[in-house]
């Protein structure tokens, strides 16, 4: 018996806590643990950053878009669960459909506007001509400014009584500004939104074309030439297919733009002017991005305006997968 209970203990020894102990520290010490300890290091300021600041609030928003505030004091606490029916009035409500509207008249003048602005920047400057690169800083310099400090400086220059273009205007003998100017106007408010957003976000677009446009190789247009391509045809049938991949990338940025367009309209028209549709007063420039403000921040409607923040990822999300099938290139070059 005492054989046997000696030829044990060794068995008892291995399973005993600080063996085991000992064992999970030695893992540790091979290069192969080391490496993956030293990634989750790093790993982790992102991961915790991620968590509390992008994936709690996803989740949050969500629990918040199936409730409704029954009292304005303590908004966050005295919620009534409503299940769906802050989405299912989404759906009957005419003041979200018109800031769709006025979003996808917004995204269809700043998208292609933008593009081309972007891509004739690039092309004009992908040359060696003298002070290209102080040209091409001068274009990018605007994409790094605040976007509603640029609105706020181009209300200023919009401006009916004191604005340089209304004074450009009226010296070539042109008045229809003088008045309302070009925020004023429903007709115009919004092409003139539009303007400011594209001149200050052309720079941005310009470098990735301008990046696009020196990784095509010069053996390619060398060909065309020898085939006797004119430079629209080497430009249409060339340099436009080969930059493909940065048009996609353009189309999604400026839908999603779009869609959470706020700074700019609230600078520059607050939402207006109004303009009369059947017998109902709606503002000229009431994006979603701005409705979305008034009811949260203003209206105070907290499931209300998560409920619509979930339908707008909605839609950028199917926007993005209808023009990444569109726009996907088709072969490799």
């Amino acid at each position: 018996m005492g054989s046997l209970h000696f030829l044990r203990l060794p068995v008892a020894v291995k399973h005993s806590p600080f063996a085991l102990a000992a064992g999970v520290l030695g893992r540790f010490r091979s290069p192969r643990a080391k490496d993956n300890l030293t990634v989750l290091l790093f790993l982790a300021p992102f991961v915790v950053t991620f968590g509390v600041f992008l994936a709690y609030p996803l989740f949050y928003s969500f629990y918040l878009s199936l409730n409704k505030v029954t009292t304005l004091v303590n908004v966050f606490e005295n919620l009534t669960f409503v299940g769906f029916q802050n989405f299912i009035d989404l759906a009957s409500d005419g003041l979200f459909g018109w800031s769709l509207l006025m979003t996808l008249y917004y995204a269809g003048l700043m998208v292609p506007i933008g593009i081309g602005a972007s891509l004739l920047l690039a092309v004009l400057l992908n040359n060696k001509l003298r002070l290209h690169k102080l040209f091409r800083t001068s274009f990018f310099l605007p994409y790094v400014l605040d976007l509603f400090v640029v609105g706020i400086v181009w209300t200023f220059i919009y401006s009916p009584h004191f604005g340089v273009l209304t004074r450009i205007f009226e010296a070539v003998g042109i008045k229809f500004f003088s008045e309302q100017g070009f925020l004023g106007r429903p007709e115009t408010a919004m092409p003139a939104v539009v303007m400011v957003n594209v001149l200050k976000g052309a720079g941005f677009g310009m470098v990735l074309y301008l990046a696009a446009l020196q990784n095509i190789p010069e053996s390619v247009y060398e060909a065309a030439d020898v085939d006797g391509a004119s430079w629209w045809q080497k430009l249409t049938r060339i340099t436009v297919p080969l930059l493909r991949p940065v048009t996609l990338f353009m189309v999604i940025i400026g839908v999603v733009s779009a869609l959470n367009a706020f700074a700019e309209i609230y600078a520059m028209t607050s939402g207006g002017p109004s303009v009369n549709v059947g017998g109902k007063a709606y503002g000229s420039t009431w994006v979603t991005g701005y409705y979305l403000f008034d009811t949260f921040y203003v209206k105070l409607r907290l499931g209300y305006a998560a409920a619509m923040s979930y339908v707008l990822l909605a839609i950028a999300v199917a926007i993005s997968l209808v023009n990444l099938r569109i726009l996907r290139p088709k072969a490799d070059y």
